[in-house]
């Protein structure tokens, strides 16, 4: 079959979701079988296509918020895996100083807000981003994502509401990989398609395949077109299925192994693959060179985690805002 997009698209696609499966898998060997990531973690695997789709749909000028899944697509926007290694090492050198750990990576230079630990915190803050960069006068976009868990919460309708009264450039992306935590969408929620949320607010709205790289790509594109256009914001929900448990620590009791399976039949990285082979894209050289590489820059984001230093004492109470004209501190 003919392919939609160019070769280097397919191989840049291929290269970034392995980076992240790659990355994702080493940081939970060092998490299970050596201890030396520790607190909560929550991987990726599964969703990469989401990241890569959406790379490709936006400009670096975009930012990036999402929830506390959030390693795969700091790495996308261009946060270095050395500095993710470390901060999951919780080293000086991590991406938020080794002060956020797994939930909170952040990267100002890259336009990468967080990681947010409160369950829909980052869509109202994501709003605002938008509403800062509508201010401005510039005509970037803020793709702002979140859990099917966190579609019911109150600060998604607020959001919503104001997001479209406002015409903020903002692309809302629900990652609905089908549990929040360990309950699926269907026990909590009288509406199981989360897209027609938006119909309350008469927001644009669409479903998306997140195991194709090449339907996140269309989807998005089209929801940063209308916002770059002062059309305003969309709501995305992009299907997806993670293969690990909410968090590494997650037994997984909720869900049968054979529903897991039958996910990892439609792995997106596998598909992609696949595409890339059929077409003649790349050889297998050529993606073995590939594969080196993404295997070669983890193992080195391992060792510069290991031989970074831990933060010192005096950075404890360091990146704390304070106001000292606030009227209601007193001595």
């Amino acid at each position: 079959m003919a392919t939609k997009f160019s070769r280097e698209t397919y191989l840049y696609w291929y290269e970034l979701m392995q980076l992240i499966r790659q990355f994702e898998l080493m940081a939970e060997e060092k998490y299970k079988m050596e201890g030396k990531i520790r607190g909560f973690f929550h991987a990726y695997v599964g969703q990469e296509a989401i990241a890569a789709g959406c790379m490709t749909a936006t400009r670096p000028e975009d930012m990036f918020i999402t929830a506390y899944r959030d390693h795969g697509l700091a790495i996308a926007k261009g946060i270095s895996v050395n500095s993710c290694m470390a901060e999951l090492y919780g080293k000086s050198t991590g991406c938020a100083k080794g002060k956020g750990g797994s939930m909170h990576f952040f990267g100002k230079k890259e336009n990468f807000y967080g990681g947010h630990g409160i369950v829909g915190a980052q869509i109202g803050t994501g709003a605002g981003l938008a509403f800062a960069e509508q201010y401005r006068g510039t005509d970037n976009v803020v793709l702002t994502y979140f859990g099917d868990g966190a579609a019911r919460q109150g600060m998604l309708h607020e959001t919503f509401n104001l997001a479209m009264l406002w015409k903020l450039p903002v692309v809302f992306i629900c990652e609905n990989n089908n549990y929040a935590m360990g309950t699926s969408v269907s026990r909590t929620s009288n509406i199981t398609d989360i897209y027609k949320l938006a119909d309350a607010y008469e927001m644009p709205a669409d479903v998306i395949d997140g195991m194709s790289a090449e339907a996140v790509h269309e989807g998005v594109s089209r929801a940063v077109k209308r916002a770059r256009e002062k059309g305003g914001p969309t709501l995305l929900e992009i299907k997806t299925y993670r293969y690990k448990g909410h968090s590494i620590s997650d037994p997984q009791k909720y869900r049968t192994k054979e529903e897991v399976e039958e996910y990892k039949n439609q792995d997106p990285i596998t598909a992609l693959l696949k595409t890339i082979l059929d077409n003649k894209l790349a050889t297998e050289e050529e993606i073995n060179q590939i594969n080196e590489r993404v295997n070669k820059a983890v193992e080195e984001s391992v060792k510069f985690a290991e031989e970074s230093p831990w933060p010192s004492d005096d950075e404890v109470l360091k990146d704390v805002y304070v106001d000292q004209n606030y009227p209601f501190i007193t001595d």
